[in-house]
């Protein structure tokens, strides 16, 4: 029994990104001026994202042209495969057929510059010199650094230092690119020492680094911020993997009943999910959608939908989403990119309306799952990736409970190797699960801002 590989042309690589605000039965929730508490215009972002990319942010269309250009670099790893599972299925004796995407193909060996090379397109476009950013594991900062070069711009990248002292090889290969990488929280910027002057040991948050990135971009005009997950635009562009993920489906003669997929800030769960989703919101078939998050930082299992700032600092503006509360310090668990306190505004709306069902998994079942995956499929998936692993095997297990030959898709986002002393820490007993502080969270949702 052998693994089958569902590969499109390059003359099947989408030439549009889907946006799934076209169809939301609910419009999604306002942005909101911290001061004012009204919505926000275009001139408010203006100071960190370039014009065509505010467009997309707010735009209501359903499709948006994929500029030749970032089409061009695309087709260096696009379209990505679709593999069915065979091997794991016949491991797990299930009578569901588990297919995934395979995100780990592009450069940088994840599905980040997805998103990476358009936001550095049109940056460029826009006359921008440098990038400012945050980066949780690295991918995302590793993928920006990687269009940073393509198009001649300057990157800097804070990355988390709990994460940037685990994974000195994901900095290697920013570095490498030619970004310059920072610990955060650093004494570079004001958010930074605000944060080591009460927590001289702290080891940083993405929450803290947006704020340290979005800090630089805004007093220097020649900067301009990009982020790796979240935001409308960002999320939009990973949809190239569930419009070829539907295409594959149909070589394969199948259609998912099941979409699951890791949730961090949302864009690997949108990019697969939300073609999906949309063609069910305009009457197609009904599909089950599962977003798997830690269980040390569970922002849609155990968070608030209220309005709360994107970063610690509170520097950005006022998003409606699922949140622990913006000064709150997950654990410090290898899958960096999931130790967001938030979640997309868009992911956060489907779940809030019913759509997709969020589930939170631990950090050693999910070690557990990603060491089956490798040695039935001989993938090493990210630690990130692990938990859409977790999650798939959870719902084949249930098919063989119950007796359903049902069609389980996945986004296996990134490969893990530059994750392996990790895997060496899990073989060798040295990884915990961390216990979710429901006291911390608490401090930190008390401090939510008021909206009415």
């Amino acid at each position: 029994m052998s693994t089958i590989k569902y590969q499109l042309s390059e003359s099947e690589l989408p030439d549009a990104w889907y946006n799934i605000q076209a169809d939301l039965p609910k419009p999604l929730p306002a942005v909101l001026h911290p001061g004012t508490k009204q919505p926000i215009g275009p001139a408010d972002l203006a100071p960190l994202f370039p014009d065509a990319l505010i467009e997309q942010e707010v735009s209501t269309e359903r499709w948006i042209a994929i500029p030749e250009e970032v089409r061009d670099i695309y087709r260096q790893w696009r379209p990505t495969p679709l593999y069915r599972a065979r091997r794991l299925e016949q491991a797990l004796d299930t009578p569901a057929k588990i297919y995934y995407k395979y995100e780990g193909v592009s450069p940088s060996g994840s599905h980040k510059p997805n998103t990476a090379v358009p936001q550095a397109f049109y940056n460029k476009q826009a006359g921008v010199k440098r990038l400012a950013t945050e980066t949780g594991a690295g991918q995302w900062g590793s993928s920006l650094a990687f269009a940073g070069a393509l198009f001649g711009l300057e990157v800097l990248v804070y990355m988390v230092k709990v994460s940037f002292n685990q994974k000195p090889y994901r900095r290697a290969l920013m570095e490498t690119y030619g970004a310059r990488v920072v610990a955060s929280p650093s004494e570079e910027t004001a958010a930074g020492r605000s944060i080591l002057a009460d927590h001289p040991d702290s080891t940083g948050s993405l929450g803290i680094a947006i704020s340290e990135a979005v800090e630089v971009a805004a007093q220097d005009p020649e900067t301009k911020y990009a982020l790796g997950s979240v935001l409308n635009h960002v999320l939009l562009h990973q949809t190239v993997i569930g419009l070829e993920s539907q295409k594959q489906l149909e070589m394969a003669g199948d259609r998912p009943d099941v979409i699951v997929a890791c949730t961090g800030g949302g864009s690997n769960f949108a990019g697969i999910a939300f073609p999906f989703l949309g063609e069910q919101l305009r009457g197609g078939a009904p599909v089950r959608i599962v977003a798997v998050e830690p269980a040390a930082c569970p922002t849609l299992t155990r968070g608030k939908y209220a309005y709360d700032f994107g970063d610690t600092a509170h520097l950005t503006p006022l998003v409606k989403m699922h949140t622990l509360g913006s000064t709150f310090v997950p654990e410090g668990i290898h899958a960096g990119g999931l130790r967001y306190h938030g979640m997309g505004p868009l992911v956060s709306h489907v779940v809030d309306l019913g759509l997709v069902e969020p589930v939170s998994k631990h950090q050693l079942a999910c070690f557990e799952a990603g060491a089956l995956f490798a040695r039935t499929e001989g993938i090493l998936p990210a630690p990130e990736a692990t938990h859409a692993v977790r999650g798939t095997i959870d719902e084949a297990l249930r098919c063989k409970r119950e007796g359903r030959s049902e069609v389980i898709l996945t986004n296996l986002c990134g490969h893990g190797h530059f994750d392996l002393q990790a895997y060496m820490d899990y073989k060798a007993g040295i990884l915990r699960d961390h216990e979710f502080s429901a006291k911390e969270v608490a401090m930190a949702l008390a401090g939510l801002p008021s909206v009415e």
